[in-house]
């Protein structure tokens, strides 16, 4: 298991907020601006298209059609950055820690290593699910045919979920990357999974840490408070 030596210094909640406020703010301002151009170009793009067909030129039909695709991706890209204003302070409720097992391996099935806490621990089980979802989907992903483990460690002023592979691991340079925005190494990756998940964690005062194994894979540690 990582070595964790404090929780503490995650930061006032209020903190969390404001930054979400910011930002909320500064891609609100940006999506209105570039949806007033988006929206006339691929009206254009589809009246261009319509002329194409009547003048049976495939040419132009490319031209458009590739217009169209680039505003398409750019609206998406859009939409992802707005969907990361979107996490709110967590409701929280106390973990039933066998039943969120239970739901997790029906999904992607996975070793259990260690005994479940005793202690309570609060967190907004969707959300905590939601991150250990995209953890052991890319475990699988990562190592089709290995051994995935999931383990828990309890402690005094924390609780630490460990879901380990035994894949290639990831470069120094993914691991810098891996949570920030659009970031991607899938081919049709869009980056906004793990960077979803880090915002999700740190809206608990947590922290989500990728390292590589000394024997082989990739660990992915999630730290809670209790």
């Amino acid at each position: 298991m990582l070595k964790w030596m404090s929780i503490e210094g995650y930061g006032d909640p209020r903190t969390i907020e404001t930054r979400s406020g910011d930002l909320e703010k500064v891609i609100s301002v940006i999506s209105h601006e570039l949806n007033n151009s988006i929206a006339p170009i691929s009206s254009m793009c589809h009246s261009g298209g319509l002329l194409a067909d009547k003048l049976d030129e495939p040419r132009l039909n490319q031209v458009f059609n590739s217009i169209s695709g680039r505003v398409n991706h750019l609206n998406e890209f859009i939409k992802g950055y707005a969907s990361l204003t979107k996490i709110k302070l967590p409701q929280q409720s106390v973990i039933v820690w066998p039943t969120l097992i239970e739901q997790l391996q029906s999904l992607y099935p996975f070793k259990l290593c260690s005994q479940l806490p005793n202690s309570p621990v609060k967190a907004n089980v969707a959300q905590l699910e939601q991150v250990l979802i995209n953890a052991l989907k890319n475990a699988h992903e990562a190592d089709q045919n290995g051994e995935i483990t999931l383990a828990i460690s309890e402690q005094q002023q924390y609780v630490e979920i460990e879901v380990t592979d035994n894949g290639p691991g990831m470069s120094q340079e993914v691991i810098q990357n891996a949570l920030l925005p659009f970031y991607s190494t899938k081919h049709s990756g869009k980056g906004l999974g793990l960077a979803l998940c880090r915002e999700i964690i740190e809206a608990h005062q947590g922290k989500l840490i990728f390292s590589n194994r000394d024997n082989g894979g990739l660990s992915v540690c999630l730290v809670l408070p209790c």
